[in-house]
């Protein structure tokens, strides 16, 4: 049994997000392939979200501690917890590291215990530094787009128009105020051809609702709600042309994007901002542009609109697959890994403390 841990007292929320639909998506493929596989989440019992997601098993264990009890493998979602487990556990980290230095202790604590996965080579490198690790010693297990992205028929483009989506949540490291900007700039301001739409996701939480109020009164966006499941999300994406990713730069970096790579396999360009994780989900249709620059934004969608319809939506749907992505997280899963920091640190101190006899020849002296 492989056990995918969401983070204590959350539970887990239908399309809102990519570690929800890297978790769902691996846990239902592994199944698919007659491997058990299971969400298990904590405190909060049958009312953690599963009924949003219809056969994805599903445990609720009363607290953290408990997941010590759980047999074969542990793997956390973004959140390093320190219990002794019955084999050897891991961890996904999704988002990068937090800015605040209050939370680096917990952080670093849970990950002295953990094997380490990332969601980018960038993200690997980015927690390599923030824990001062081998950054050798980090997986690296990409995300995908579920395979109803790159199935999904494309409507027939209104005459005239080109329609973009931003996709992301109502946050503002999602970049929605670089958006905003954008919709000032007089290259897209009095372009009439333009239509402009967000989704409602993440405005369940303060910020957003503060974003999805700003939205609501712009004349330049409309609003629509936000879509819980991957083959709505791609019927959304569909009815569009360019999907923009703004990240924000100046304090979030975005591990890796999977908007971006269902938004390619769906046949529309991506804007992106350059950085993070996002330029490694290049399918052939992203447009990069530097990041947090309203103008930038705006010329980066001119482009795609000169370069007509997306061509390679074919070529990308074969990348980034949910097969692909359980065949990587299976070999990682199953291959010996460098000792955790935790564990070097208590062979040294172990060997520090026994008597001269024996600590000769115990290390390799380099």
């Amino acid at each position: 049994m492989i056990s995918f841990v969401w983070s204590p007292g959350n539970s887990l929320p239908a399309g809102t997000g990519g570690s929800e639909n890297y978790t769902i998506g691996q846990v239902r493929e592994l199944n698919r392939r007659g491997v058990p596989a299971q969400v298990v989440t904590i405190g909060l019992g049958a009312d953690d979200g599963r009924r949003e997601f219809t056969g994805i098993p599903f445990r609720s264990l009363p607290t953290v501690d408990a997941v010590g009890d759980l047999d074969g493998t542990v793997v956390f979602v973004n959140e390093p917890h320190t219990v002794d487990t019955s084999n050897p556990a891991f961890v996904i980290l999704h988002n990068p590291p937090p800015i605040r230095e209050r939370e680096r202790a917990f952080l670093v604590k849970g990950t002295r215990t953990l094997a380490l996965i990332a969601t980018s080579h960038y993200a690997a490198a980015l927690w390599a530094a923030y824990l001062d690790v081998d950054v050798a010693t980090i997986n690296v297990v990409y995300p995908f787009a579920e395979p109803c992205f790159a199935t999904q028929l494309r409507p027939t483009k209104p005459p005239g128009r080109t329609r973009i989506l931003f996709a992301g949540r109502l946050s503002p490291e999602k970049g929605i105020y670089t958006l905003l900007e954008t919709l000032h700039i007089d290259v897209i301001v009095q372009d009439l051809t333009l239509t402009f739409t967000a989704t409602t996701a993440g405005a369940d939480k303060p910020p957003g609702k503060v974003i999805e109020r700003l939205l609501g009164e712009h004349p330049g966006i409309s609003m629509v709600t936000a879509r819980t499941t991957p083959a709505l999300m791609a019927e959304l994406m569909a009815e569009h042309d360019i999907v923009v990713m703004p990240s924000n730069s100046q304090y979030w970096h975005e591990t890796f994007g999977i908007v971006s790579i269902e938004a390619q396999h769906t046949g529309c360009w991506v804007i992106a901002a350059d950085d993070g994780g996002l330029p490694e989900t290049d399918c052939g249709g992203v447009v990069l542009v530097e990041p947090d620059n309203a103008e930038a934004l705006a010329w980066g969608i001119r482009a795609a609109i000169d370069n007509g319809p997306f061509p390679g939506r074919y070529q990308a749907g074969t990348r980034f697959t949910v097969s692909q992505s359980v065949d990587s997280l299976i070999r990682v899963l199953e291959r010996p890994q460098s000792p955790p920091p935790a564990t070097i640190v208590r062979q040294l101190e172990e060997l520090a403390l026994a008597p001269p006899a024996e600590r000769r020849g115990a290390l390799p002296i380099p």
